[in-house]
């Protein structure tokens, strides 16, 4: 393998990274990748995809999944903190609020803690829509090293 084309296309080096250092991601949520996102996964739940279903439900509308709006952490996790080249080790979630088709997300990630010998980063991450956290969490993601 070339290592310069390695190099050229990977994100962030473990020794690149410091302590604070954050990244951020704005996606809007459409009804068409809530629908798509249904037929990727398999989760049919009539709450993110039937207009009958949710008007009965606790949000009266429907609502897009959880974990598209966790994906979007995925998101900024491989593209640009730390981007490409890392490998997501664990995620935590905490599901705060619910996101409707339309909502805005911010979508952020802050390098928490860095254990060098191990090549890994924890990061905190968290979705909000309108300055209202929707979702937080912490990933470990482990990180190449230049050497």
């Amino acid at each position: 393998m070339n290592v310069d084309y390695f190099k050229k296309l990977h994100g962030y080096f473990l020794e690149d990274i410091f302590l604070g250092q954050e990244a951020d991601l704005i996606s809007l949520v459409k009804e068409e990748d809530i629908n798509t996102f249904s037929r990727v996964t398999g989760d049919t739940n009539p709450i993110h995809i039937d207009d009958k279903f949710a008007k009965k439900s606790i949000f009266k509308k429907k609502i897009a999944h959880g974990f598209l709006s966790a994906s979007y952490i995925s998101a900024v996790i491989g593209t640009k903190l730390p981007g490409p080249g890392c490998i997501y080790v664990r995620q935590s979630l905490r599901f705060l609020a619910p996101v409707f088709p339309g909502d805005e997300i911010i979508t952020k990630v802050k390098v928490k803690s860095i254990t060098i010998p191990k090549k890994r980063i924890i990061l905190e991450t968290f979705c909000s829509n309108s300055n209202k956290k929707v979702l937080d969490g912490e990933a470990e993601i482990l990180v190449n090293s230049k050497n």
